[in-house]
């Protein structure tokens, strides 16, 4: 009998991270591992579980969406539905390993990218005479949001990180005013892999803790919106980098040791 406690306070937790910067993955999936979950059915039981709370953390932010520089929220949306479904068929039909190893990088590059994207797409504007916001079209925004939705629906670790690195060094955009759009994509993704997952995995196959993790991350999802909400932007911002941070220490380390 799994410790039902720890799992529905890893959910509690990986909520609250998803909400205020991302990264909840990282605690949502060795919980469900540790409570008898093979890895792949995990992976799929930890999307199913923190879906709603990515939900309900984007209903907390539902009045502060905006357009990603001229792409619209239904066109995003509609791209990360679909990534999103085709990157959970590619987990329940390709070996549970293939992107682990690029994991880590990736998210190395993005915790880069959100600690100088700005300067660097202010730098580039300066020397092309473009404005920053001017620096990537919908369609490459497009391109690079069914990317990195096949990656969430696949992995889904960190990718609300990686969404906010492609936008900050691509358009310009700020970390902090960029999180409410981040959750709402998240959520798209999340929701899209959860459908199939239900449907076509074994994730179900310990009701119990997906449910109890599931209600731990509603709570998390919620509480963690209000508080991102209530944070300065630049402790947003400072919160964001060292989740980002953390991840990125921690897959390293993962990676390590798996080797």
């Amino acid at each position: 009998m799994p410790d039902i406690a720890l799992v529905l306070l890893a959910g509690a937790v990986a909520g609250t991270m998803n909400a205020i910067g991302g990264g909840g993955t990282f605690v949502a999936l060795p919980a469900l591992v540790a409570a008898g979950l093979p890895p792949v059915a995990a992976n799929a039981a930890s999307t199913i579980a923190l879906a709603p709370g990515a939900v309900a953390s984007a209903w907390v932010y539902r009045r502060e969406l905006a357009p990603v520089g001229e792409t619209s929220v239904s066109a995003l949306t509609a791209i990360s539905v679909t990534g999103g479904a085709l990157g959970a068929v590619l987990l329940l039909v390709l070996p549970s390993a293939s992107f682990g190893a690029a994991v880590p990088w990736l998210l190395a590059f993005a915790t880069l990218v959100l600690a100088f994207g700005r300067r660097v797409s202010r730098a580039l504007s300066t020397a092309t005479g473009r404005p920053a916001e001017a620096g990537m079209s919908s369609r490459a925004v497009l391109v690079a949001q069914f990317l990195l939705a096949v990656y969430g629906g696949y992995f889904g670790g960190a990718i609300g990180i990686m969404l906010l690195a492609v936008w900050s060094i691509g358009l310009g955009l700020d970390t902090a005013a960029s999180n409410p759009m981040r959750i709402a994509q998240v959520s798209a993704v999340n929701l899209s892999a959860t459908a199939l997952f239900l449907v076509a995995s074994d994730a179900l196959r310990t009701p119990l803790v997906v449910a109890t993790m599931l209600a731990g991350g509603v709570a998390g999802g919620i509480a963690g919106a209000h508080l991102a909400r209530r944070l300065p932007a630049r402790l947003l911002r400072g919160t964001i980098l060292t989740i980002a941070v953390t991840m990125t220490v921690l897959y390293f380390l993962r990676g390590a040791k798996a080797g």
